[in-house]
C-alpha cells in the first residue's frame, strides 16, 4: 500500500510505503513548540519507503543547532509540517497528520511522557515510555 500526503496548500506532495519502523505520540517540549499542539504524532520509515512527487523546491528546513538530532521541514508557501530525512539519514520522519488519508494504523505510544504539557493529564489506551522509541 502507498500513502500520499501533502501540505495544506498542496503545492508539496510525497508518498511513503508502510509499515512504519515506529508510529509515536512525542511529548518533547521541542516536539510540543514545532507542532504549537501538546505532542507531535509521527511515523518513520526507511529512505527507500519515501519520495517526493511534488514541491520539493518549496521545502524549508530547520536544523536546531544545540541538538543532535531535531529537525523540522515545512512548506515555504504555507507553513505546513511536512516529511523530513534525520540527519544521519538512516531514516525520514512523517508528520502524520499531512497523511492524505487513514493510513490504517496508529500511534503504539506516547514518549517523553514527563515532558508532556502540564494540561495534558490522560495518555488514553497507549502505553507510555522514555525516549524516542527510534532505532
Amino acid at each position: 500500500m502507498v500513502l500520499s500526503g501533502s501540505c495544506i496548500c498542496g503545492k508539496a506532495g510525497y508518498e511513503v510505503s508502510p509499515p512504519f519502523k515506529v508510529f509515536v505520540n512525542c511529548h518533547c517540549s521541542r516536539c510540543r513548540k514545532a507542532t504549537g499542539s501538546a505532542y507531535a504524532t509521527n511515523a518513520v520509515v526507511e529512505p527507500g519507503a519515501f519520495r517526493w512527487t511534488r514541491g520539493e523546491s518549496e521545502l524549508r528546513r530547520f536544523d536546531l543547532p544545540e541538538a543532535r538530532s531535531f529537525a523540522i521541514c515545512f512548506c515555504g508557501h504555507c507553513g505546513s509540517p511536512l516529511p523530513h530525512a534525520t540527519r544521519s539519514g538512516r531514516e525520514v520522519i512523517i508528520p502524520a497528520g499531512s497523511l492524505d488519508r487513514d493510513p490504517g494504523v496508529g500511534p503504539t505510544r506516547h514518549t517523553f511522557w514527563e515532558s508532556r504539557a502540564p494540561w495534558l493529564n490522560s495518555a488514553g489506551d497507549l502505553p507510555i515510555s522514555d525516549g524516542t522509541g527510534s532505532t
